[in-house]
C-alpha cells in the first residue's frame, strides 16, 4: 500500500514506490531533482546592473511569496507519487527545494508574527499563543516596513494573522483581496505576498470524494484505519492539487508581464499540515513545511546552489524576513533573530531548527522541540494534559471525530492509543527509522548522548530568545519590554525549575511547597504546576496549597493550586467554587479560560456545582471561552459524543 507523508532521510530507505514519500529516500530525491533540472536559459529580459526605469539606481530583485496554507509537503517533488502537483514539480526542478523547512510554531498566528518580522513569537508574550496580541516595543515592526523605506512597494493579499498590533498602514503599500504587484509605481521593483486558503485545515470540514481515491493511501502508525480519516487524506491531495492550479495561475501572471526573469519566487507553507496530529502538534506532520525557490539567471548568485538543487540545512520562518531583506540589499534590523540564508552574505545552514506550541485556541499545553538532520527533540511541559485534548475547531472534521470514537470504542491499538493518554517529560524521535514518530528514544540509553545534546541546545535556545513561553498568559510579566525589566522574570531560574516540575519526582515535593512563597510569580506559577503534575503524591503541600488558594495575589498561580487540592480532595468545594467565581467575573478572558480549562480536567462529578457558570460560558461572546464551555456542559450533562457540534461562531467560520 502506497504511502503519503512527505520524505524520510534514510540512507537506507528502498526506491520510492508509487506514493512512497516520508519513507522515500531524501537523497534519491536530491539526484532525482538534480538530474532532471532544466536551467532557463539567459533571456532578453534579464536584469541588469543598473534599473532601465530609473537611471543611476541599482537594479533590484522583484520577491513574490506564494503562500498556502496548512500543509505538509504531500509534492510530488518531495518524493511523494501520491501527490499531482505540476506546478511546484516544474518550480523545483527549476530552483532549490528545501528539505528541512520548517516553521516556528504549528498553527499560522505564532508562525506568522515569525515570518513577519524575523522574532520567535515567544521573545514577546503572549504572542506564542494562538489568537493573542504580543506585547512588542516600539521598534519591532514588519520587514515590509524595511524594503518600503528602500523603495520597494509591498504588497499582501490578503491574510494578515500576525498576533500583534503592528501598524498595517506602514508595513504594507496594499494589504487587501485585490492588493497586486501591478498596482506598483512605474520602475519600483516589489515584494508581493499571495495567501492561498485551498489547503486550509477547514476543507476536510466537507471533504468529498475526489479523484484521490481513500484506499490508495497510506495511514502513518498513530491513525487508525477508519473511512473518515481515509477520506481525509484523500480529500486533502485533491485540494493541494487545486493549490498547485492556483500557484500556476500567479506564475503565468508574472510570465504574461514580462517579470518571471527579475522575480525571485518563493512557495512555501504557513505552518505543517492539517490532519489528525499534524496542525497543532510539534511533530513533522505540524512543524515541516515546503519550502520551494525559485531564482531567475540574472540572481542566481544570491542561490546557495544551481538550479534543480535540494538543500538540507535547516531553515525556519524566523529566517524568512532576514533572507527577504538581504536579497533585496536592505540592513537587517538588530532586533531580528533569525538569519539570512540566501544573498550573497548569507549564513550558512543551521544545524538545529526549534519551535513550540503554547495555548491552541482554547486549550492550554506548551512543548518546545528542536530537530537536527534525524532525530526530533520534544519536552513537555504540560504533561499532565493528554495530547488529544478536545479543541474544538479540528473536531469538525470527521477523522478526529472517528479517531476519538474508536478510542472510546476500545478499538485502537497502544500506539494509537497514545494520542489520549497524557504525556512523558521527553520525547525523542529517529526520523530515518521512524518516521510516524511513535517509538519514543527519550529513555533508551543508548541514545541518552542524543537527547542529552538536544536538550542543552533547546536550553540554549530559550535563553538566547528569552522565552516568555514560562509566563502564564494574562500575566503583566509578559512581553518584550515587561518580561526584560531587572528582576522581572529571571528565566535560567524558572527554567530549571519548570524542568524539574515536568519530572514528576516526589524528591522535589519540598522545593515546590517552599517555592510557593517565592517573590516572582512565574517562580510561583511553576512550583504549583510542579504540584499539580505530582498528583496524589503532593498530599503533602494540602495545606500550603490552600493557603495560595487564599491568599497568592496571582490568580493563575491559585487556579494551579486550586485544580491540586482538588485532585488531592481537599478543600475541593472551596477549589470549585473559587475557579467557577474566577471563571463568571475575572476581567481577563484567559485567566477565564485557565479557570475552564482547570474545571475540565477535574472529575465531572466534583465539576457539577460550576454548572450554571459554565452553561453560562457556553454562550459568551468570547469565542474559546463559548468553545470550551460547550465542550464541558456536554460533558456535564453525560451527553457528550465526539461528533457534538462543539463548535459555534455566530454568523458561521
Amino acid at each position: 500500500m502506497p504511502t503519503s507523508r512527505g520524505p524520510a532521510h534514510s540512507p537506507s530507505a528502498a526506491a520510492p514506490r508509487p506514493g512512497l514519500s516520508r519513507r522515500s529516500l531524501g537523497g534519491l530525491v536530491a539526484a532525482g531533482a538534480v538530474a532532471a533540472a532544466a536551467t532557463p536559459a539567459a533571456a532578453d529580459t534579464r536584469a541588469t546592473d543598473r534599473d532601465p526605469d530609473r537611471p543611476g539606481v541599482r537594479a533590484r530583485p522583484n520577491i513574490l511569496w506564494l503562500v498556502a496554507e496548512d500543509h505538509y509537503p504531500f509534492i510530488g517533488a518531495y518524493g511523494d507519487t501520491l501527490a499531482r502537483t505540476p506546478t511546484l514539480d516544474r518550480v523545483a526542478r527549476e530552483g532549490i527545494r528545501y528539505e528541512h523547512s520548517y516553521s516556528a510554531a504549528p498553527v499560522c498566528a505564532p508562525s506568522r508574527f515569525a515570518l513577519l518580522t524575523g522574532v520567535h513569537p515567544a521573545t514577546a508574550g503572549p504572542a506564542q499563543h494562538m489568537r493573542a496580541q504580543g506585547a512588542i516595543p516600539d521598534f519591532l515592526h514588519g520587514f515590509p516596513q524595511d524594503l518600503r523605506e528602500a523603495g520597494y512597494y509591498t504588497t499582501n493579499n490578503d491574510k494578515t494573522d500576525y498576533n500583534a498590533g503592528f501598524d498595517m498602514a506602514a508595513t504594507w503599500d496594499e494589504s487587501s483581496r485585490s492588493a497586486h504587484w501591478r498596482n506598483r509605481p512605474a520602475g519600483a521593483p516589489f515584494f508581493a505576498v499571495f495567501n492561498e486558503g485551498s489547503t486550509h485545515e477547514s476543507v476536510l470540514f466537507s471533504a468529498v470524494d475526489g479523484r484521490t481515491r481513500p484506499q490508495d493511501v497510506t495511514l502513518p502508525d498513530y491513525l487508525p484505519d477508519t473511512p473518515e480519516i481515509r477520506k481525509d487524506f484523500a480529500h486533502y491531495y485533491d485540494a493541494m492539487e487545486t493549490m498547485d492550479s492556483r500557484v500556476a495561475l500567479r506564475l503565468a501572471e508574472l510570465e504574461a508581464a514580462g517579470l518571471a526573469e527579475n522575480t525571485i519566487v518563493f512557495c512555501y507553507s504557513d505552518n505543517g499540515g492539517a490532519l489528525p496530529r499534524s496542525k497543532r502538534y510539534c511533530y513533522d506532520e505540524g512543524l515541516r513545511t515546503s519550502l520551494i525557490i525559485r531564482f531567475p539567471a540574472a540572481w542566481q548568485h544570491l542561490a546557495p546552489r544551481p538550479p534543480g538543487s535540494v538543500e538540507q540545512g535547516a531553515v525556519t520562518s524566523v529566517g524568512y524576513a532576514p533572507t527577504v531583506l538581504a536579497l533585496a540589499g536592505v540592513d537587517i534590523p538588530r532586533h531580528v533573530q533569525g538569519k539570512p540564508f540566501l544573498g550573497v552574505h548569507r549564513h550558512r545552514p543551521a544545524r538545529y531548527a526549534f519551535g513550540g506550541r503554547d495555548r491552541m485556541d482554547e486549550r492550554y499545553d506548551m512543548v518546545r522541540t528542536v530537530r537536527d538532520d534525524r532525530y526530533r527533540y520534544l519536552r513537555n511541559y504540560t504533561p499532565h494534559r493528554p495530547w488529544g485534548q478536545h479543541q474544538a475547531f479540528a473536531w469538525i472534521a470527521r477523522g478526529y471525530q472517528s479517531w476519538e470514537q474508536a478510542h472510546i470504542d476500545g478499538a485502537l491499538t497502544a500506539v494509537q492509543d497514545r494520542f489520549w493518554g497524557t504525556k512523558p517529560a521527553e520525547e525523542l524521535y529517529d526520523l530515518h527509522t521512524d518516521p510516524d514518530e511513535v517509538r519514543n528514544l527519550a529513555g533508551d540509553p543508548a541514545h541518552d548522548a542524543t537527547r542529552r545534546r538536544l536538550g542543552r541546545a533547546l536550553d540554549e535556545h530559550l535563553i538566547d530568545i528569552h522565552d516568555n513561553g514560562f509566563i502564564p498568559e494574562g500575566s503583566p510579566l509578559e512581553g518584550w519590554e515587561a518580561s526584560r525589566a531587572p528582576g522581572a522574570y529571571p528565566l535560567r531560574r524558572v527554567l530549571a525549575l519548570a524542568g524539574r516540575a515536568i519530572t514528576r519526582r516526589k524528591r522535589h515535593l519540598s522545593e515546590f511547597t517552599g517555592l510557593l512563597g517565592h517573590g516572582n510569580e512565574a517562580m510561583r506559577y511553576w512550583a504549583a504546576q510542579g504540584l499539580l503534575i505530582l498528583g496524589s503524591e503532593a498530599a503533602p503541600a494540602a495545606r500550603r496549597l490552600a493557603r495560595t488558594l487564599t491568599d497568592d495575589p496571582s490568580p493563575q498561580v491559585r487556579i494551579a493550586a486550586a485544580e491540586t487540592l482538588i485532585h488531592l480532595d481537599h478543600t475541593a468545594d472551596r477549589a470549585v467554587a473559587f475557579l467557577a467565581d474566577t471563571l463568571e467575573h475575572h476581567d481577563d478572558p484567559r485567566v477565564r479560560l485557565q479557570a475552564l480549562n482547570a474545571l475540565t480536567f477535574i472529575p465531572r462529578e466534583v465539576a457539577r456545582p460550576a454548572y450554571a457558570v459554565v452553561q453560562k460560558a457556553a454562550l459568551d461572546q468570547n469565542e474559546y471561552l463559548r468553545n470550551a464551555g460547550r465542550y464541558l456542559k456536554f460533558v456535564l450533562d453525560g451527553t457528550y459524543t465526539p461528533a457534538s457540534p462543539v463548535f459555534h461562531m455566530p454568523g458561521g467560520w
